[in-house]
């Protein structure tokens, strides 16, 4: 737990000291909802991460309060005037378009502190280099983060052989997942079954981070320089839980 957390936590059932312990005057309460306004209006006005493992940090501790129902307080016309002009994303996400995997939610994330592209299967094509590459060129992103999600549709797709208009296209670049997981040691899982769509849906993170390495020099030398990190994680949809690879 960060301090962060552990504050919001104590806010929450505040010590035998009382609020006071916090800088609040007693008079000034009314209740604990009171006081966790007025600390996640100090902590809206914190400085962003500065660097890509605190970007990562700050992705993990702001699913574990998605996770824990200790969302920060939203304030959308305030975000919304505060953005209007400029905006300073520190990552840009790669996601399904699944209507339950809700990127800056699941993250606890503002207006304006994520870049979100999103397509069925979160494949990689060269527009979404693209938007990876102004991301961390143009807007000084430091993070580039894919994430699949379990039960992913794009993916059923995928493993049973889909042939529809334009989605054909779409599901042909998941293929490779499913042959890898296929022909790997996966014995007791049906190809038709949660476990075998989760399992493809994994490796299809970790050969999207792969083609983004190697189709993206810009992309690459950022992450050998240090500068941003590449990374691939998975989001339960039974639980709301990311889980990050290892880089």
């Amino acid at each position: 737990m960060s301090g962060i957390d552990a504050v919001i936590k104590n806010l929450q059932h505040p010590p035998a000291g009382g609020y006071q312990d916090f800088g609040f005057c007693e008079e000034e309460k009314t209740d604990n909802q009171t006081v966790l306004h007025a600390f996640h209006n100090l902590l809206r006005s914190m400085p962003r991460p500065t660097t890509p493992q605190e970007v990562l940090q700050a992705f993990k501790e702001g699913n574990q309060r998605f996770v824990d129902g200790n969302l920060q307080r939203r304030e959308f016309v305030k975000e919304i005037q505060e953005t209007c002009n400029e905006q300073h994303p520190f990552a840009i996400v790669l996601s399904c378009i699944d209507s339950r995997v809700p990127v800056e939610t699941v993250f606890d994330m503002r207006i304006g502190e994520l870049f979100s592209t999103r397509l069925a299967g979160n494949v990689v094509n060269e527009d979404v280099l693209g938007g990876m590459e102004f991301a961390t060129n143009f807007s000084d992103a430091q993070c580039v983060l894919v994430m699949g999600h379990t039960k992913c549709g794009a993916v059923k797709g995928a493993v049973a052989d889909v042939e529809y208009g334009n989605l054909t296209a779409l599901v042909k670049k998941i293929k490779p997942a499913v042959e890898q997981a296929k022909s790997s040691d996966t014995e007791g899982l049906e190809p038709g079954s949660d476990a075998f769509t989760d399992l493809v849906g994994k490796i299809n993170v970790e050969k999207a981070v792969e083609y983004i390495r190697e189709n993206s020099p810009e992309l690459r030398k950022k992450e050998e320089s240090g500068e941003i990190v590449i990374c691939g994680a998975m989001y339960d949809i039974s639980n709301g839980k990311v889980t990050f690879f290892d880089n």
